[in-house]
C-alpha cells in the first residue's frame, strides 16, 4: 500500500521504450545514459541472499516463535524478504500476470486511451518527470490507485480490458488483507500490541504500478528504476517472469534477488519505520 503524493500541475510525457526500441534497436538515446550510475560487482555479494519467511509458519501455533525471530532480523537487517505460503490464490495471480503482460502489449491507439494527463501520474508513462534535461528510466510504467474504490480514476481502473479489470480488482483485495496481515505480524515481532496499530492501515489508500523493462542494446548504460526507499507502509512485488533484475542495497553492497516461483518479494517502507521509532522513542515528535 502506497502513501498518497501530491503531484505538481506540470508532468512532462517522454518517448516509449518498446516502441522506440522498434525505431533505433541498436543504439540508447542519450537522456538514458546515467553516467553516474555506480557500478555493481556481482562477485562481491554472492554470499547475501534475502531472507525467506513462511506466512503458514508464522501462523501456526508451533512455528510461530521462530519464524517471527526470523521475520524480525528481515525487518531490521533488510527491510526486505521474500514471502512464501501467502495465501493469495496461485489461480489469480497468473490471471494477473497474464493481464498485465496483455496491457502491455495492447496496440499504442488503445494504450494511449490510459495516458497520464496533466496533473496526475496515473497511467502509462513515467512517474516524476518534470524537466526536459531529466535523465529517464529505461522503463514502461502503468500507474493507478486502486483502493479504496473512490479513488479509482474513472479513465483508468473502470475501462481496463476484462477479465483483467475483474481479476485486479480481487487482486487488489487480497493484497490488502495480506499487507494489513504482514503489518501486525511484523508489530508482533517487534513486541508492540496489536492495539498500538488499530485503525491505522485499514482504511489506508493503495496503489499499483506495473512496470516493464524493454530489452536493452547497451544495458550497462542505463537504469531500469532508480534506487530509492519507498515512502509507504509496505509494497507487495510480484515478478511476472523469474528474470534477475532486482537488487538490494545491504552492507554496502548490491545484493542480487533471484525471485522464487510463487513468492512475493516484501519491502519495508518508510512508514512502518517511522512507527517503529516512535514506539521505541515514545517522547520523540516527527512533524
Amino acid at each position: 500500500m502506497e502513501a498518497h503524493v501530491n503531484i505538481p500541475a506540470r508532468l512532462l510525457h517522454v518517448p516509449w521504450v518498446q516502441d522506440m526500441m522498434k525505431e533505433n534497436p541498436t543504439t540508447v538515446p542519450e537522456r538514458y545514459v546515467r553516467d553516474d550510475l555506480e557500478p555493481v560487482i556481482m562477485g562481491a555479494c554472492s554470499g547475501l541472499q534475502v531472507p525467506v519467511i513462511d506466512l503458514g509458519r508464522l501462523v501456526s501455533e508451533d512455528c510461530a516463535k521462530l519464524e517471527l525471530k526470523k521475520l524480525h532480523h528481515a525487518c531490521k537487517d533488510w527491510g526486505f524478504f521474500q514471502l512464501i505460503n501467502h495465501e493469495v490464490s496461485p489461480k489469480l495471480i497468473e490471471k494477473v500476470k497474464k493481464g498485465t503482460e496483455e496491457l502491455f502489449n495492447m496496440p499504442m491507439e488503445e494504450k494511449k486511451k490510459f495516458w497520464q494527463s496533466d496533473g496526475e501520474s496515473g497511467g502509462f508513462g513515467q512517474a516524476f518527470v518534470f524537466s526536459e534535461d531529466q535523465k529517464l528510466d529505461w522503463a514502461d510504467i502503468f500507474r493507478m490507485f486502486t483502493l479504496p474504490a473512490s479513488m479509482r480514476k474513472p479513465h483508468l481502473f473502470p475501462k481496463l480490458p476484462l477479465p483483467f479489470r475483474d481479476d485486479l480488482d480481487a487482486y487488489s483485495k487480497e493484497t490488502k488483507t495480506l499487507a494489513i496481515k504482514l503489518l501486525y505480524l511484523m508489530a508482533k515481532a517487534l513486541g508492540m500490541e496489536a492495539k498500538d496499530l488499530e485503525g491505522m492501515f485499514e482504511d489506508g489508500v493503495q496503489a499499483m504500478r506495473m512496470n516493464y523493462y524493454p530489452p536493452c542494446p547497451q544495458p550497462e548504460l542505463v537504469m531500469g528504476l532508480n534506487s530509492h526507499s519507498d515512502g509507504n507502509a509496505v509494497t507487495i512485488l510480484l515478478q511476472v517472469n523469474e528474470m534477475e533484475g532486482l537488487q538490494i542495497r545491504k552492507d554496502g553492497k548490491w545484493v542480487p534477488v533471484k525471485p522464487l516461483p510463487g513468492a512475493f518479494i516484501i519491502n519495508v517502507g518508510d512508514v512502518v519505520e517511522v512507527i517503529v521509532l516512535q514506539h521505541q522513542l515514545p517522547h520523540l515528535t516527527i512533524l
